[in-house]
C-alpha cells in the first residue's frame, strides 16, 4: 500500500481491478480493463510502448499530493517525508513489473508522432532501471524541473468553473513566432515581455489589439510553444468566467509555473459590467495578483469597452477641460494593461510578401504574377488584406496541388 500516492485504495481503481482479474483469470474483465487502458493512452497521448507502464507513469507524474507538490516547489524532501517517498517508489516498482500471460496485448504499442509524450520517455527511463532509488531520482527530478499534474505535460488549459481541463497539445499546434510573417516590432516587444516574465523579472499584462486575422491569437500560441520548456502555461478564459478570476489566481499562486491567463477577442457592450472584475484583478484590488500570473488579451477594439455618444453627456466642466466620468470608467480597463501592441492589417506590398513567404514554406512554386493576382482577388472576397486571408489563399492553392 502506498502512503502518499494511495492509488491502490479505491476498490474501483484500475490497479485493484486488474490485480483481481489476474488472480481470478477473468479473461473478459481483463480485456475490458485493457480496452480502458488503451482508451486512456490515446486520450492522453502516451499510446506508444508498454501501455500499462505508461499508465502508471502518467498517474505518478499527474498525482498531486503533498510530496509531489513539495518537490515542485523546492528540492526533494528530507527526513521522514523522503523515507515515505522511497517506500512508495518500491511499491511502484513492483506494480511497474506486473506480469501476466495476457500482458502481451498492451506491452508493445508502436505509436505515431501524434501519440507520444514525455510520459513515454519517463516510462522508458523507469523501465531501464531496477532501483527504487533511481526511480525516486527520476520522478522527483521531473517534479522539480517540470512540475506535477497536468501542468507538467500539457501546454494549454481551460477552466470549467471547478477544474482546469487540459487541452491536447495538438490543439495548440506547433506554430512559432517566426511563422508569423511581418510584425517584427510587435513580436519583439511581446517576446521581451514574456522572457522577462519567465525569468522572474517585472513584466506587464499585454493587450494585443487591431484588425481581425492579423495574428494576435497566433502570437500567444507561438509564445506557448517556444517557452513551454521554461515553465510557461496558458489558461484560456471567457468573459463569463471573470467573476472566478480571484479563485483561479488563488489556486495558481503557489505553483512553480508561469501562467498566462489568455482572453481572446475581448470586448464589452455598453450594458455589460463584468469588465470591472477583470479591472480589479489586473490592478487595484485588495489582493494583489501573484507574480507568476500575467493576463494577455486580444481585442479588435483599442479601448475594449464600447463607447457610445450618450456617454459624453456625462460632462464635468473645469475651465477649458471637459471630462466625462462615464468615458473614463470605460477607458480605464484598457489603461490597466501595461503594454498595448497594435496589429493592423498590412499594406498591399506587405500582404503580397506574406503570400509569397507562405507559398514558399508550403512548397508552392507558382508564377509570381499569377500568385499575386490571385491573392488580390482572394482578399476582396475574404475580408481584406490580412495574414489570415493570405494563409487561407495559400491553403486553397495547396489543396488543389498547384505546383
Amino acid at each position: 500500500m502506498c502512503v502518499l500516492l494511495a492509488y491502490e485504495a479505491p476498490a474501483n481503481s484500475m490497479i485493484v481491478r486488474l490485480s483481481t482479474a489476474f488472480s481470478s483469470d477473468d479473461t473478459l474483465e481483463i480485456h475490458i480493463l485493457f480496452h480502458e487502458l488503451i482508451t486512456e493512452a490515446f486520450r492522453n497521448n502516451y499510446a506508444s510502448g508498454n501501455i500499462w507502464q505508461n499508465y502508471l507513469t502518467h498517474f505518478i507524474l499527474s498525482n498531486e499530493n503533498f510530496f509531489s507538490l513539495a518537490c515542485e516547489r523546492r528540492d526533494p524532501p528530507q527526513g521522514s517525508l523522503r523515507d515515505i517517498g522511497l517506500h512508495d517508489f518500491e511499491v511502484f516498482m513492483r506494480l511497474f513489473a506486473l506480469d501476466n500471460e495476457h500482458m502481451h496485448y498492451i506491452d508493445h504499442f508502436v505509436g505515431d508522432e501524434n501519440q507520444t509524450s514525455p510520459v513515454c520517455e519517463i516510462s522508458k527511463a523507469i523501465d531501464d532501471t531496477h532501483s527504487s532509488r533511481k526511480i525516486y531520482d527520476i520522478v522527483t527530478r521531473w517534479y522539480k524541473n517540470h512540475g506535477v499534474g497536468y501542468f507538467s505535460t500539457r501546454k494549454a488549459f481551460r477552466y470549467d468553473g471547478k477544474n482546469f481541463i487540459a487541452l491536447n497539445n495538438s490543439d495548440v499546434g506547433d506554430v512559432r513566432l517566426d511563422d508569423l510573417v511581418g510584425y517584427e516590432a510587435q513580436k519583439s516587444e511581446l517576446r521581451a515581455n514574456t522572457e522577462a516574465f519567465i525569468s522572474g523579472k517585472p513584466a506587464n499584462n499585454v493587450l494585443l489589439y487591431g484588425d481581425g486575422g492579423t495574428g494576435k491569437s497566433t502570437s500567444v500560441k507561438a509564445l506557448l510553444n517556444e517557452y513551454f520548456a521554461d515553465g510557461l502555461r496558458v489558461i484560456e478564459l471567457y468573459k463569463h468566467q471573470f467573476r472566478d478570476i480571484q479563485s483561479i489566481t488563488g489556486r495558481l499562486r503557489q505553483r512553480n509555473y508561469k501562467f498566462i491567463l489568455f482572453i481572446d477577442d475581448l470586448s464589452f457592450e455598453e450594458n455589460e459590467s463584468d469588465y470591472k472584475y477583470l479591472k480589479a484583478v489586473i490592478e487595484g484590488g485588495i489582493e494583489t495578483k501573484p507574480d507568476n500570473i500575467l493576463i494577455y488579451a486580444t481585442s479588435n477594439r483599442r479601448h475594449i469597452v464600447r463607447e457610445i455618444w450618450k456617454d459624453r453627456d456625462d460632462m464635468e466642466h473645469n475651465g477649458d477641460i471637459h471630462r466625462s466620468d462615464t468615458v473614463e470608467e470605460k477607458l480605464s480597463l484598457a489603461s490597466r494593461f501595461g503594454i498595448a501592441i497594435n496589429y493592423s492589417s498590412p499594406r498591399r506590398e506587405s500582404y503580397h510578401e506574406i503570400v509569397r513567404t507562405l507559398a514558399r514554406k508550403s512548397g508552392l512554386y507558382v508564377d509570381d504574377k499569377e500568385l499575386i493576382s490571385g491573392a488580390d482577388r482572394w482578399e476582396i472576397r475574404h475580408g481584406g488584406m490580412t495574414g489570415r486571408a493570405a494563409r487561407q489563399y495559400v491553403d486553397y492553392l495547396s489543396g488543389r496541388d498547384v505546383k
